[in-house]
């Protein structure tokens, strides 16, 4: 796409010696004007764009793919990079096997990790996540903020409705179908049951000090408490990823992949095992949280194909319901980003703003409206109490239900993180931290005021069978239910399929060295995968087993983006400002 101007030197630090061999580690180093950069040899053949206008490349001998094996096994062509794809794929296949054969030893296994983890470390995703949003914030408001993405002069890939699509629809999907309307719920329940003790410890799950028999102030804090885990807090995790990927990539000319975030801390060591083992931890974070997702999004599609259409709500249902929705991953795989993935996040948003505008127009109207505001200001005045990683009485909310997201958010964070990073060049900082973080803020304010509020006032009146269920539960209580609960259980499947296909570019991309434009049957594997983790995560402890999954791997993955952070600051000093 872009080009390095033969004329556009970059200077040498002053404190750098001149010698035959460029010292590597600088961000700035000088670039002859005679022959290609190292960046410029990668370009056409590798699928990253050098930057456009003056940058300020580093410089290394490390040529993107260079450690790759390539061949064609019964002829498809592969282009790997043999120690990361090796160790990942085969511990990712032992683990399936291992918890399919054992089914009920593993069970109690996945419960114990997830209790332990949840209780010991909170206080370090909490502390954590509060950084990264920090941070992003921040940024917004320096100097900083007007380094442009891929170089001063380059331009935009997409226009900002399809950039606004992309984002959303990667970042959210299932989620926000599957607790949209259970999770307000369930928050306002237990806030508006207050606090119970026991030996002297809370064992309720109300968020903060609760709001006993207080209908309105429950409510309040239900939606605080809800879109604190939809809004700043996910979304700055992404940033932080997708901010350093980019920067690291498209400004500085190195791979595509986690370990080149680490460039500054540990130079050119990061071509060799150091790097090796960050790529390969982002690539198991990154399985087991949308293993989780799918996970999540097959329960949820089979309690509304039960509640339309009668198909038994089993386990086999689930099973064959993610090995389609596998397939047809595939297919989208197949037809690549531009056509692929774009289109289907346009049909996604057409189809969650059709159902948005349904509940907000049939639902409680007034009630929305004026909640938008109401729980937005809520989430704000809560938002410091909420996020508090120290001394919290609130034990099984900010533990059971925080301190799980952000793992969750944290292991999805190099997939979505790598698939912004992707789709967001051109973007200045500030414009890109903006759009990052405030704009599906707000989105899932209202979605989360519209859905949450037409349960809540339902559920006044009447009763709820289970999480999963609720969605379809709350549209049954709307007219035309048998079109809003298709138009939702398509909306469910669409979000899988979005999620399966950009998670697979996304690990693809890091097993193969770097290279975006690896052959497909790689990445048509990763899907496979995906799928068949889901699955044995499913029938090995249900969801207990996909949320001990997620938190073991976010823990680790939450130290890399502690290092993200550092990393980010030190490269966009050296970025020439617009």
């Amino acid at each position: 796409m872009g080009h390095l101007p033969g004329n556009s030197l970059v200077k040498r630090h002053n404190n750098c010696e001149p010698s035959q061999h460029t010292h590597k580690g600088d961000f700035a180093v000088e670039k002859n004007s005679q022959g290609p950069s190292s960046q410029e040899r990668q370009e056409g053949s590798e699928g990253i764009p050098a930057p456009e206008g003056p940058a300020n490349l580093i410089d290394t001998d490390y040529v993107i793919g260079q450690d790759n094996t390539q061949a064609s096994p019964m002829g498809f062509n592969v282009d790997l990079h043999g120690k990361v794809f090796g160790i990942s794929s085969l511990v990712v296949v032992f683990f399936v096997i291992i918890t399919m054969a054992l089914q009920e030893q593993v069970a109690p296994l996945f419960n114990a990790t997830f209790g332990f983890l949840t209780s010991n470390m909170a206080w370090f995703f909490l502390l954590a996540a509060n950084i990264f949003v920090l941070l992003s914030i921040t940024l917004i408001f320096t100097p900083l903020g007007k380094v442009r993405i891929g170089g001063q002069d380059a331009t935009p890939d997409f226009s900002y409705a399809g950039w606004f699509a992309m984002l959303f629809a990667a970042g959210m999907g299932i989620g926000l179908m599957y607790f949209g309307v259970s999770e307000p719920m369930d928050h306002f329940q237990s806030a508006l049951g207050g606090v119970a003790t026991e030996n002297g410890a809370r064992t309720d799950w109300a968020p903060l000090g609760g709001a006993e028999g207080d209908e309105a102030g429950a409510v309040a804090l239900g939606m605080a408490a809800t879109i604190f885990h939809w809004g700043l807090h996910p979304w700055g995790i992404y940033a932080v990823v997708a901010l350093a990927l980019a920067l690291f990539s498209f400004n500085k000319g190195l791979p595509l992949t986690m370990r080149s975030i680490f460039y500054p801390i540990l130079g050119e060591r990061v071509w060799g095992w150091p790097g090796h083992l960050i790529d390969i931890l982002a690539v198991f974070a990154t399985l087991f949280g949308l293993a989780t997702s799918l996970g999540l999004g097959a329960e949820q599609a089979t309690n509304g194909l039960n509640d339309l259409f009668g198909i038994p709500n089993t386990n086999t249902t689930m099973v064959l319901l993610i090995m389609g929705i596998t397939v047809i991953a595939m297919g989208s795989i197949l037809l690549g980003v531009d056509k692929g993935v774009q289109r289907l996040s346009q049909l996604n948003m057409g189809l969650a703003f059709l159902l948005l505008a349904f509940v907000i127009i049939v639902g409680p109207t007034l009630m929305i409206a004026t909640g938008f505001f109401q729980n937005l200001l809520g989430y704000l005045t809560n938002l410091p109490a909420l996020s508090n990683p120290f001394g919290r009485e609130d034990a099984n909310f900010s533990q059971g239900w925080t301190a799980f997201y952000w793992a969750w958010w944290i292991s999805w964070s190099p997939f979505v993180g790598m698939f912004i990073a992707r789709v967001s060049r051109g973007r200045t900082v500030r414009e890109f931290l903006i759009a990052v973080l405030l704009v599906p803020s707000l989105v899932s304010v209202l979605w989360m005021t519209s859905f949450g509020s037409a349960g809540i006032e339902q559920l006044l009146a009447g009763t709820f069978e289970g999480e999963a269920d609720a969605l379809f539960v709350m549209l049954a209580g709307l007219p035309l239910t048998e079109i809003t609960s298709f138009i939702a259980i398509v909306l469910v499947i669409v979000f899988f399929i979005t999620s399966s296909d950009s998670g697979s570019l996304v690990i693809d991309s890091i097993t193969a060295g770097g290279k975006v434009d690896a052959p497909k049957p790689q990445r048509i594997f990763w899907a496979i995968i995906e799928g068949a983790i889901a699955i044995a995560l499913l029938l090995g402890g249900g969801l207990a087993a996909l949320q001990a999954a997620v938190i073991s791997t976010g823990l680790p993955f939450t130290l890399v983006l502690l290092v993200a952070c550092y990393a980010i600051v030190k490269g966009l000093m050296s970025e020439p400002r617009g």
